[in-house]
């Protein structure tokens, strides 16, 4: 196993799930965000050319780090191997929850 830890990142976007394999996996200065650093891709010299992989190539070409709010993310794990980057349609009903954040008034209570 690397000594470099590699993390798999599955969220939802515009009805889409992706996952992506990074590096830096950590939480965000910016409230409700997961920052997700160092993104890797599959090497380009293979024959067999997956669409989805390129389109999130294309997607996050030039992309240092890249914020992702916290209630779309579905799970991370970490994983001894990068696996293929992907997007697929999102199935099922609501499998992303978004977790109560603090808010408003609290309820008022009677005497």
């Amino acid at each position: 196993m690397s000594t470099t830890p590699i993390y798999k990142v599955l969220f939802v976007n515009q009805g889409q799930t992706y996952e992506i394999y990074a590096k830096g996996v950590e939480s965000s200065h910016l409230y409700g965000f997961i920052e997700v650093e160092q993104l890797l891709f599959g090497e380009r010299s293979h024959v067999v050319v997956d669409p989805s992989e390129e389109k999130l190539k294309a997607e996050f070409e030039g992309v240092k780090r890249t914020f992702i709010p916290m209630h779309a993310v579905i799970r991370i794990d970490q994983v001894s191997q990068q696996g293929p980057a992907k997007i697929s349609d999102h199935k099922g009903g609501n499998v992303v929850t978004p977790l109560p954040f603090p808010g408003g008034k609290p309820p008022r209570s009677e005497p």
